[in-house]
């Protein structure tokens, strides 16, 4: 597209909104990126597992295809990235390898790999010995599990830093400014009035803004909520055992923990998470949750008792009534969706920016993103007139 395609306002500077102003700017637009914290939101806190596979669950077939479209991009969208920001991504390539302890976590994982067999995907099974051949840091606790070679992960802080590198040079301005309220005429998005009470007029506008889209706009309303998780960081020490080279995913008496190593050469960094509560917007971290995932992580890996708890965090997933994110129009004429990714932000990043970078263009999304229509939930005329926020 011309440099004349038009203005762009993107609400949200996480990785999913800064990826996708990063490819409206290529494609022309001048784009302007708002959100009071850029890249410190739940972008910041996130695992980084991208496993369209170990999170499949039956029932939920739309989200692993639109998962799995995903994961495929990721090699050409980080080597891409990495490029233009002259800065490693931070993908890592290795795998993913689940673990469990007692009988009935054994179970369920031979249930999930009998579903992921039946679906045609690489999943191995292992006995606990043949886990610890594979990761010599995983316990004796360990009984069995399975190997998910397909399951990458990335470093998301990494990411982050390249995301904005990369959008600076493409031409995206990012403000520090939060957006308060998409604004239209009744039948199409004119501008977003700021929470400091400045309008910026747009031809468009992209709601990218996590946990908090439902507020942006009517049509929105209850379509995302929250969903805490916390996480933790751990450092290795001199003398402490190496950490696992996967990631590490694990059900300890029918609780989930995952433990995903980061890229850095010479650091032995792990994050460990994740907590999940629905308590709003709340973001403390609590004792409990860091001494549950202490505890489990330790019964997996019971090296990283020798490791230093350098951060704990909490975040706020956006969730939607359905698991599915919400990628596309909405019915207002002008207004994009790309909110309600949940657990897997990190994963659906670049099919959700080449997505939204069709619908931009005028194109046709990706075959696996019509499932995320937010119009399943939306109703087909959504204008509403933004003057003391009164319906047409």
């Amino acid at each position: 597209m011309s440099a004349s395609a038009g203005r762009l306002v993107v609400a949200g500077a996480g990785a999913v909104g800064l990826s996708l102003a990063r490819a409206a700017a290529r494609d022309g637009w001048s784009v302007t990126v708002f959100d009071p914290a850029p890249g410190r939101g739940a972008s910041w806190v996130a695992g980084g597992m991208l496993a369209p596979v170990t999170e499949a669950w039956p029932g939920e077939e739309d989200l692993l295809a639109l998962g799995l479209d995903s994961v495929a991009r990721w090699p050409e969208f980080a080597a891409a990235l990495s490029a233009d920001a002259c800065t490693d991504a931070g993908l890592h390539p290795e795998g993913t390898v689940v673990a469990a302890t007692g009988s009935g976590d054994r179970a369920e994982l031979t249930a999930l790999a009998d579903y992921l067999e039946s679906l045609g995907r690489d999943v191995r099974r292992l006995t606990g010995r043949e886990l610890r051949r594979l990761e010599p840091a995983l316990g004796p606790e360990v009984r069995g599990g399975l190997s998910v070679p397909d399951d990458p992960s990335v470093d998301n802080r990494r990411l982050l830093a390249a995301l904005a590198t990369a959008a600076e040079r493409a031409g995206v301005v990012v403000s520090d400014r939060g957006v308060a309220r998409v604004l239209d005429d009744g039948a199409r998005v004119t501008g977003v009035r700021l929470a400091d009470g400045v309008t910026v007029a747009a031809d468009a506008v992209v709601v990218a803004a996590g946990a908090h889209s439902s507020s942006l706009h009517p049509v929105l309303d209850g379509l995302v909520r929250p969903v805490k998780g916390e996480i933790l960081r751990l450092t290795r020490r001199a003398g402490a055992l190496p950490p696992p080279s996967r990631t590490v995913r694990a059900l300890v008496d029918g609780r989930a923990v995952y433990a995903v190593p980061r890229t850095l050469p010479g650091y032995g960094d792990l994050v460990v998470g994740a907590t999940t509560a629905e308590n709003g917007f709340d973001t403390d971290v609590t004792v409990g949750g860091v001494r549950d995932l202490l505890r489990d992580a330790e019964r997996i890996l019971p090296g990283i008792a020798e490791y230093a708890l350098t951060e704990t965090a909490a975040g706020l997933r956006p969730g939607s009534r359905d698991n599915l994110p919400l990628i596309g129009r909405t019915g207002l004429d002008g207004l994009i969706v790309a909110t309600g990714h949940g657990r897997n932000g990190m994963l659906l990043v670049p099919v959700t920016a080449a997505a939204v970078a069709a619908l931009l263009r005028g194109d046709d999304v990706p075959e696996a993103v019509r499932a995320a229509d937010p119009r399943r939930f939306v109703p087909a005329a959504a204008g509403t007139r933004e003057e003391g926020n009164q319906r047409c």
